[in-house]
């Protein structure tokens, strides 16, 4: 992401965000919330008025918009973030527009900016200066490619061959012939990552054949393949090697100490009505938060209280396995100074 501040006053102003990968609309959507006003040049249907045989023919020509927006959709697959309300600046005022964030396309959002919102903003420029780091995790016959991105691991390809631990030479070796036809593009980083001897059999032969993307990977050990080898991977700081202040690393690491806490009875605090308490006290030291809640008015009540006593906000991706988690512990979570005595 690359980004321009305009004046800030008591973090209210103009930012200016240039979206480059869709990481940077996935952070756009956590950014930009109902209420909040977008100016972008987009395109608009506008009256024809040269055309005299069909006037009712309408065009559609870039115009400067400043959007009120009611309503955000995040498209994954289709890489862009559409964002629709009113019309406040330009043309047509009053009435509705839907703006087609893609990368590349550069938006001007106006609004009270949270600590959250600026740690989001600066971890997402950190992130655009390293390369897209990808996992393979492989097993004797089955193969799986990641794709991390700022929001989880994206699996880019799976890779099933007919071959056993029984299976003849020839078979193995076509097998790791067509996964090492997957990596030998991959300019970034690579980790191999998986259980046994297999990966180190792999990395050997491809080796053999001059695969420079293989020559520089780092080679992880884990009892588990696919995303549950990814789930190690991060969690034993594999990562941090890589990009030190990579999010899903923290994460990880947080939430496992959440949990180990819990399963401890130790100085942790979870749900709402725990974590709240927690704040009245003067007892949390870090607040964990699911992305979901970003936009929930109660929690973020909850957060302003928890900042103003110095505490440290960590917002954690529903869309991985350690958001999933404080999700089904209500969201929210906190780490204490003390223990809470009932």
């Amino acid at each position: 992401m690359k980004v321009e501040y305009g004046e800030l006053k008591d973090r209210y102003g103009e930012i200016r965000l240039f979206p480059e990968n869709i990481d940077d609309l996935w952070h756009l959507r956590h950014l930009i919330a109902p209420g909040d006003l977008v100016f972008a040049t987009t395109f608009r249907s506008v009256d024809a008025a040269t055309d005299k045989i069909r006037p009712e023919k309408l065009e559609k020509r870039p115009v400067r918009l400043g959007v009120r927006v009611e309503r955000l959709e995040f498209s994954e697959h289709g890489m862009r973030l559409r964002l629709t309300g009113i019309i406040e600046h330009g043309a047509d005022t009053g009435a509705y527009h839907t703006i087609n964030v893609e990368t590349g396309f550069e938006i001007s959002v106006i609004k009270q900016w949270r600590p959250v919102d600026i740690e989001r903003i600066e971890r997402s420029v950190k992130a655009s200066v390293c390369g897209i780091i990808h996992i393979l995790t492989i097993e004797e016959g089955e193969a799986e490619l990641f794709r991390l991105r700022q929001y989880g691991p994206e699996s880019v390809m799976t890779l099933i061959a007919g071959s056993g631990k029984g299976a003849g030479t020839d078979t193995r070796a076509g097998f790791f012939e067509q996964v090492l036809m997957q990596v030998t593009d991959i300019s970034g980083p690579l980790i191999i990552a998986g259980p046994g001897f297999i990966k180190d059999d792999f990395i050997q032969f491809a080796k053999n054949r001059s695969s420079t993307s293989v020559d520089r990977a780092i080679v992880i050990e884990t009892r588990r393949t696919g995303r549950g080898a990814v789930q190690e991977v991060i969690g034993k700081g594999a990562l941090d090697k890589l990009i030190d202040d990579l999010q899903l690393s923290r994460e990880v690491k947080m939430m496992d100490e959440v949990l180990l806490r819990i399963s401890q009875e130790g100085a942790v605090a979870y749900g709402r009505q725990e974590v709240q308490e927690a704040i009245v006290l003067g007892a949390v030291e870090q607040v964990l938060l699911a992305d979901t809640l970003l936009r929930d008015e109660e929690v973020m009540n909850l957060i302003k209280k928890a900042e103003a006593m110095r505490a440290t906000i960590v917002v954690l991706s529903s869309a991985f396995e350690p958001g999933e988690r404080l999700v089904a512990l209500g969201g929210i979570a906190a780490l204490l100074r003390y223990r809470l005595v009932n």
